[in-house]
């Protein structure tokens, strides 16, 4: 990969991130205690298992998973994102997390350093996911599990359609996977046993935006309208409905879980 287009990119990440630090860990779908249960229940994490959060973000997945494992490291790029995790690890009182602020290609860990490796919310701002996919692998120990969470559509069409809108809003954004090519990834990066699961976050249209930091505030307009037109359509693939006179996204998520042979 271009070096000077990866370095571009994870200026963007951090630009967007730094600024969505604190409204992205506010947001309460993204701390929805029943997806965070289906993802233990399927991964099968326990206490004597070491897990990697890759792309923390605010820390929140890796604040909720630390009862549940023996340690829990999170790394993401974006030193805000690490400070506010930080922060919420010290007001749960949880001591069994660590945290480094790094890139993820190449992820800084020796191989097979851990027994459960996970990246919720993330593979659709990686320019080359199948690259952090194949970290995520080699530094998770032999029948050790990989998770990959994160929004789906339902065609390459319905991608082009979904980043058309997700750009104007979020410039870091790259592509949201199709369910088959996630699921081909998977299975072709050499993970067995792989297992699904489906849930959705639902978030009112115009919460998103307290989280946005778009190029042109223009664009704001631009996409309530899309989504408003997409009502009942779904040919954007983020389940736009009503309620009332509140507009709501209901993203589709898929938890694909496999082991590493």
């Amino acid at each position: 990969m271009n070096n000077d287009k990866q370095d571009m990119h994870n200026k963007s990440i951090r630009d967007q991130f730094t600024k969505q630090a604190v409204p992205f860990a506010n947001m309460l779908a993204h701390s929805n205690e029943e997806s965070t249960n289906l993802l233990i229940r399927i991964s099968q994490i326990n206490k004597s298992d070491t897990v990697l959060d890759v792309a923390c973000g605010p820390g929140l997945l890796a604040c909720a998973l630390a009862p549940y494992a023996q340690k829990v490291t999170g790394i993401d790029l974006v030193p805000a994102m690490i400070e506010k995790a930080t922060k919420s690890q010290r007001e749960k009182g949880l001591l069994n997390i660590d945290w480094k602020i790094g890139d993820i290609l190449p992820l800084p860990f020796a191989d097979s350093t851990f027994s459960v490796v996970v990246c919720r919310y993330a593979f659709h701002h990686f320019l080359k996911p199948e690259a952090v996919l194949k970290e995520m692998i080699r530094v998770v120990k032999t029948t050790g599990k990989v998770a990959v969470i994160d929004v789906f559509t339902s065609s390459a069409a319905q991608s082009d359609v979904y980043d058309q809108v997700e750009k104007l809003k979020d410039p870091s954004h790259v592509r949201a996977l199709p369910l088959a090519e996630l699921q081909n990834m998977v299975s072709t990066a050499g993970l067995i046993n792989a297992k699904a699961e489906f849930y959705r976050i639902k978030l009112g249209l115009e919460d998103t935006f307290k989280a946005a930091f778009p190029d042109k505030k223009s664009n704001l307009d631009i996409i309530r309208q899309a989504v408003v037109a997409d009502i009942g359509k779904d040919k954007i693939g983020m389940g736009a409905s009503q309620e009332g006179k509140d507009v709501y996204l209901n993203f589709p998520i898929v938890i694909i879980v496999g082991e590493k042979s």
